[in-house]
C-alpha cells in the first residue's frame, strides 16, 4: 500500500516545472488583473486566482494528496474557517460602507 502511494506521489521534474510555470502564469494574471479596472469584481477575481494557486501548491508541492486522511481533514477544517472568516469580514465591510 505504501509503495503504491509513493509511486503516485512521484511527479518528476517535468511535472514540477509545468506546475511552477503555471504558478508564474497565474501570478502574471494576478498582476494584470490588478492593473485593469474591474470594478467590484477585482477582489473576487484575485481571490479566485489565489485560491487556484494555493490549491496547486498544497496538493502538488506539499504532497497533500498522499497524506493521511486525518491530516487532510485538519487542513480542510483550517481552510473552511479561513473562508468563513473572509466571508464575514467582507460582509461586515460592505455593511459598514452603506
Amino acid at each position: 500500500m505504501a509503495n503504491s502511494e509513493q509511486e503516485h506521489a512521484h511527479i518528476g521534474y517535468g511535472g514540477y516545472t509545468l506546475i511552477w510555470l503555471g504558478l508564474l502564469a497565474l501570478t502574471a494574471l494576478t498582476v494584470t488583473a490588478a492593473g485593469v479596472n474591474l470594478g467590484n469584481v477585482a477582489v473576487a477575481v484575485t481571490i479566485l486566482i489565489a485560491t487556484v494557486k494555493s490549491y496547486l501548491v498544497a496538493t502538488i508541492f506539499m504532497h497533500l494528496k498522499i497524506e493521511s486522511r486525518l491530516f487532510r481533514v485538519v487542513v480542510y477544517a483550517a481552510i473552511f474557517f479561513i473562508v468563513v472568516s473572509i466571508i464575514l469580514l467582507f460582509s461586515d465591510y460592505t455593511f459598514l460602507r452603506e
